[in-house]
């Protein structure tokens, strides 16, 4: 699918500058984000509560996906929590779209294979209300397959600093998200470090 000659937006956060968003995001933080999962009990599998955390995610901004995506490792992010609208309930084994040409819930980390590399990198919030007015995502190979066209994300960070991973919100139609759903993400996302973190703690 060609892309769409970019056309102008005025989403929140979502006019920064093309060119950072060209930059490949380099991951620092791969191994120790690696133990913190670990330390956390996180591992590659899916988890009810965190597809019921998706799907409420999903109904309180309006995408028909929504997922919870923790990076693993230096080369595959992993969504233990993934909602499609589609079916109206928590998917397991992901997305009817997402089985091709990425199968089941794992991704490569990618730069061409999805947006949420680039959050974990920022470690600040992504709206894109419009994905063609990005030329870096554009022609992204996710976003054809899936066919969307706008993302909603926020990171992950939990109280150590270290990036776990995301959560993010799709849509396969342009979505005015506006400041309602950038802090509706950013507040969920904070809920979910502190649910994960209480969960390790007692552990413990």
């Amino acid at each position: 699918m060609a892309a769409t000659p970019p056309h102008p937006s005025s989403g929140p956060e979502s006019g920064i500058a093309v060119r950072h968003l060209l930059l490949p995001p380099e991951d620092p933080q791969a191994r120790t984000r690696s133990e913190r999962l670990r330390a956390l009990g996180i591992e590659a599998r899916p988890d009810t509560e965190l597809d019921a955390f998706a799907r409420e995610l999903a109904r309180r901004t309006g995408g028909c996906y929504a997922g919870v995506n923790f990076f693993l490792d230096a080369d595959r992010q992993y969504f233990a929590g993934l909602y499609s609208a589609a079916q109206d309930t928590p998917v397991h084994g992901g997305p009817p779209l997402l089985q091709d040409p990425v199968p089941g819930r794992v991704m490569p980390r990618d730069i061409d294979m999805g947006i949420c590399p680039h959050v974990v990198k920022r470690r600040r919030a992504l709206v894109l209300e419009d994905i063609r007015d990005f030329p870096r995502f554009a022609g992204n190979h996710v976003v054809d397959a899936i066919g969307i066209h706008s993302y909603l994300g926020a990171p992950l960070i939990d109280s150590t600093g270290v990036v776990l991973g995301t959560i993010c919100v799709v849509d396969q139609d342009p979505q005015p998200w506006g400041r309602k759903g950038l802090e509706t993400i950013k507040a969920m996302a904070a809920e979910l470090v502190e649910q994960l973190e209480e969960s390790a703690r007692r552990r413990d």
